[in-house]
């Protein structure tokens, strides 16, 4: 039955932090950033005479910069935002779903009910019109294994992005075809004396000692509302800010664990990355709440996972320039005169965060010339992953999953009728922009006393939302177990620890650490899950290749 959605219608270096329960505690050295906060444009200026801000005229500013953002990657969506007609046989809140199975891939082996692929939509009961599109891919190995659920950000981007070039089941040939990943979240590993096995293709490596990485049951929500496949056929029911993101998540998790009770008692994980620095802290401080709360199905958040992500905007922003210089992308005379920029970024933000509303969006403009300055003098480096250039406006080309989700097979197996994808939403990212400058990073201390755990993680080459920025907001962040935290050791690839914080670098990776270090990745995620990020007694350890 399908769909209706209309209404009508490596080495590591690492840190780890432990909650003040825990009794040890190790170091790691810093973290991968953000998706999309994208090439800011390199056309405003602000100035401050007489400690007055001035800024030229921004109306069509955050939208330019959204437009650039998303040609970067080869996408040319044909709507700003995913809008249709309304379905009043859709009634929230509902849940409607059906298993898939793509075309052009072969589900040789076990038949296609077994993979347990299902696509589905969700009517957000707090909105006129709204539906979130979701995937959900069980896990290969058993039904008791955690459920994780990513986020891509934008903000304004599909989490299919992550689909079909970062940690889903599949990966898009050249001639749109499909083919296994053989580093999914949703496979498990084994590892022993002579193999390491992925459950239906074994892949000889040096020898080792046994242990098994195992798998996820992952779900990959578009959202906000707008992009990807989710739609409304209102705008009011575009998001402003991380109130309405949280909240339609948790609502939606409600529905798909009364939909799937299988699953409700599973540990469940937040991951993502890029502007889903800003969605994920906010979404697991919805579900802790909502468990505090007994407001529904309870869920058991164990930890939330942030990959290259946009957290604390005043620490973050101030390291651009110490990033850039570092690496060579900028002169000593250079970073002296864009650091004159720093104090009214710095000013600019706490604006935001007391007044709110247009004063974010200033906050944004302002802090925003910083990394254009920087721009206009790297010139077409590839500020996702500093080692690339960009061609014109091509930094990274991902119009295969445009174009493949895009065909009426495609999307007739996805029971999405008629729908066009929306692959990054200009206008779900202008919507956002109040948001953008906002401190993320403090509702974290309160779930981290609660023994809820974090990772944060950054490749070593991404320039926008760079590890050195991620590291000094985990240093600084305030909470029970900071002074251990800050005085334990870095080492190599993995340490142990319970709760709390892990801070990782990733080598030889950029902006989609999943995408440059598949396997690395995933036993990262692995082992944090597990309580084991610390070295095994292996002898060949996850490197880059």
């Amino acid at each position: 039955m399908g769909i209706n959605p209309r209404p009508m219608e490596t080495e590591f270096g690492y840190r780890a932090m432990a909650s003040s329960s825990s009794s040890s505690f190790s170091h790691l050295s810093p973290s991968f950033f953000l998706l999309l906060l994208s090439s800011l444009p390199l056309i405003l200026s602000a100035t401050y005479p007489n400690n007055h801000l001035h800024l030229s005229s921004t109306a069509s500013f955050p939208k330019l910069q959204a437009e650039k953002l998303i040609r970067d990657l080869n996408l040319f969506p044909k709507e700003p935002f995913n809008s249709a007609a309304p379905d009043p046989s859709f009634v929230a809140p509902k849940i409607v779903e059906k298993r898939f199975s793509f075309p052009h891939l072969d589900y040789s082996g076990p038949s296609s009910q077994e993979f347990g692929h299902h696509a589905g939509y969700y009517r957000l009961p707090h909105s006129k019109a709204a539906r979130m599109f979701y995937l959900f891919f069980e896990s290969r190995n058993i039904k008791n294994d955690p459920v994780v659920i990513w986020l891509t950000g934008g903000p304004g981007c599909s989490s299919e992005l992550a689909v079909f070039y970062e940690n889903g089941p599949f990966q898009i040939a050249k001639n749109l075809s499909l083919v296994w990943n053989d580093y999914g979240w949703d496979k498990v590993i084994i590892i022993n004396s002579n193999y390491l096995i992925h459950k239906y293709s074994p892949l000889l490596v040096t020898r080792t000692s046994y242990h098994e990485i195992n798998a996820s049951n992952l779900l990959f929500v578009d959202q906000p509302v707008g992009t990807g496949f989710s739609y409304t056929s209102d705008e009011e029911d575009l998001r402003h800010d991380e109130v309405g993101v949280s909240n339609d998540l948790y609502d939606f998790l409600q529905a798909f664990f009364a939909e799937h009770p299988q699953f409700a008692k599973n540990d469940f994980y937040i991951t993502g990355e890029s502007y889903a620095g800003h969605y994920i802290p906010a979404f697991a401080s919805r579900v802790h709440q909502g468990n505090k709360a007994k407001e529904g199905i309870h869920i058991n958040l164990k930890g939330f996972a942030i990959g290259n992500g946009l957290t604390n905007p005043e620490i973050q922003y101030k390291a651009y320039t110490d990033y850039a210089l570092d690496r060579g992308i900028i002169k000593k005379s250079d970073y002296d005169k864009i650091n004159k920029l720093l104090p009214q970024c710095a000013q600019a933000i706490k604006k935001c965060g007391s007044d709110g509303g247009r004063d974010c969006v200033d906050s944004y403009v302002v802090c925003n010339n910083i990394f254009n300055q920087i721009m206009n003098i790297a010139g077409d480096i590839n500020y996702y992953d500093i080692r690339k250039k960009c061609e014109g406006d091509l930094c990274y080309d991902f119009s295969n999953m445009e174009t493949f989700l895009n065909q009426k097979t495609v999307r007739d197996s996805l029971g999405v009728g008629d729908i066009e994808f929306v692959s990054c939403s200009s206008q779900v990212y202008e919507a956002m922009l109040v948001d953008w400058m906002k401190n993320l990073e403090v509702g974290i201390p309160a779930l981290l006393e609660d023994g809820i755990k974090l990772l944060v993680y950054a490749g070593e080459y991404d320039l926008i939302c760079n590890w050195l920025g991620n590291s000094r907001w985990v240093h600084a962040m305030e909470w029970s177990g900071q002074k251990q935290f800050g005085a334990s050791a870095t080492v190599p690839f993995l340490v142990d620890g319970n709760t709390g914080p892990n801070n990782m670098q990733v080598h030889d990776a950029g902006h989609m650490v999943p995408m440059d270090q598949p396997k690395a990745s995933l036993e990262m995620l692995r082992n944090w899950m597990q309580g084991k990020l610390a070295m095994t007694e292996t002898e060949e350890r996850v490197a880059p290749k």
